[in-house]
Formats: C-alpha cells, sequence, structure tokens
C-alpha cells in the first residue's frame, strides 16, 4: 500500500469518530509511517516495555492478551482493519498488556512523540482519537459481562454478532457472513471455554439454524434469533458515533 493511501486510511477512521478540517488532513499526511508486515503470534506490544511507537492495522487482525502467573492466556479485546493497536499507550509509560498478531497483519507504525504533538495541537484529531478509546472501553465493558455473567452459548454467539457489525462497519465483510480469524483455542481463551467446548457452542449454534459454518467461515443465517439468543445489544459498539 502506497504512504498517501496509507494516511487516507487513517483519516478515514478518524473521521468516523470526529468531523477533521484541512489542516487536520494536513497534520495527519506529516506523520511519518513505517510500514511493515507482520506474522501471526508475533508480538507488537510486550508487557513492562517503554512504547516508542503506536500502529494502525492496514490489513489483518491482533489481540490484547494478559498471561497469568502459570501462564494462562486471556483474550480481552480484538482489533481489525482500520484501527490503531494501543493509543492508550501514547500517554502510558509502561505497556501493561501484549499485543499480538492473529493473522499475518500488515501495519503502519507512527512514532509516539509525533503523534502527540498532532493529538495536543489539533483538537478535533484529539476528539477522534478520544472516542476511539472510549469505545475500546465500552467494549472491554461488555466482554466483562459476556465472559461474568452469560452462559457459553451466549457468550460465543455474542461475540460472533459483535464481529459481525464491527466488520461490516469496516467494509470489510457483507452482511453476517465473514471468515472468523480464530483457532477454536483462541476463542476459548476470549470467552473463557476450553476449546472441545467452543466446538460443541458452535455445532448447537449451526443446528439451531442460527449461523452455518464451513471450517472458520460464518454466515448468520438468523440475526434476530441469533441477537435474541446471545443477549446482543449493540449500542456498546457506538457505531454512529461521528
Amino acid at each position: 500500500m502506497q504512504r498517501n493511501s496509507i494516511h487516507d486510511s487513517i483519516i478515514a477512521s478518524l473521521t468516523r469518530h470526529a468531523a477533521l478540517d484541512e489542516d487536520d488532513y494536513a497534520a495527519l499526511r506529516g506523520l511519518q509511517l513505517s510500514p511493515r508486515q507482520i506474522e501471526p503470534s508475533t508480538y507488537l506490544v510486550r508487557e513492562g516495555e517503554k512504547p516508542a511507537r503506536c500502529a494502525f492495522i492496514l490489513s489483518g487482525f491482533t489481540y490484547r492478551q494478559k498471561l497469568t502467573s502459570n501462564g494462562a492466556r486471556q483474550i480481552v479485546s480484538l482489533q481489525i482493519p482500520g484501527e490503531f493497536v494501543d493509543l492508550q499507550n501514547l500517554w502510558l509509560n509502561e505497556s501493561d498488556h501484549n499485543v499480538q498478531a492473529l493473522t499475518r497483519t500488515q501495519i503502519a507504525d507512527i512514532d509516539i512523540g509525533a503523534l502527540r504533538t498532532v493529538v495536543t495541537t489539533r483538537p478535533a484529531i484529539a476528539t477522534a482519537m478520544w472516542r476511539t478509546s472510549l469505545i475500546d472501553s465500552s467494549i472491554f465493558r461488555e466482554w466483562i459481562v459476556n465472559i461474568g455473567r452469560r452462559d457459553a452459548h451466549t457468550r460465543v454467539g455474542h461475540l460472533l454478532c459483535e464481529f459481525s457489525l464491527r466488520l461490516e462497519a469496516a467494509g470489510i465483510a457483507t452482511t453476517g457472513a465473514y471468515d472468523l480469524p480464530m483457532t477454536q483455542e483462541q476463542l476459548g481463551d476470549t470467552v473463557g471455554l476450553t476449546p472441545v467446548h467452543v466446538n460443541r457452542v458452535l455445532k448447537a449454534l449451526a443446528q439451531r439454524g442460527l449461523i452455518e459454518r464451513d471450517r472458520r467461515q460464518i454466515r448468520i443465517v438468523d440475526w434476530v434469533g441469533l441477537r435474541d439468543a446471545s443477549d446482543f445489544n449493540p449500542r456498546y459498539l457506538h457505531l454512529g458515533q461521528s
């Protein structure tokens, strides 16, 4: 992807959250970018590191995760193309979690110092990034409810609904059909279930006529049925925020 196209992708992402003017566009186009491709499981951020750059996803998927002292993993969020990976590290001196590539991923690295300058001098850009972080927090809250208070079928169905809407909003997938870029082990680490339990739940959702799946491809057959069965309300995604 050409650098101009990368800048345009960043602008398009931020204008979903705030109205930017030509001076804002110029400030964003002035950022020096370092595009690179990373392989699955590669770390973008490691817990305990002092962050020096912020990544913007051009293609592929990443995830945030935390590890317990005995090595158990909890995936706490997913990032999709058109999203920043770690805006919170603009103002924190030390990373408190890990970020890894879920798939082969193309990113553009941006120096944190340069990005801070843009944020502090361009209020509309600051508003867009602040809203982006607030939406991240809203999704975190919903995931806490999902893993803490919903049963296995509801947890998995809720995640499938969320992913569908986020990909559709980003222009990556058509309504209700997409490739889920996660293994059953990774799904289990996201919703607090074993891979075997995840497989049983996916089969049950298919048997109920709510979804169809072919390996990792998911098609939501009955959106209303899956939404209701999964206790899903998209309000927390703030898709209309602009």
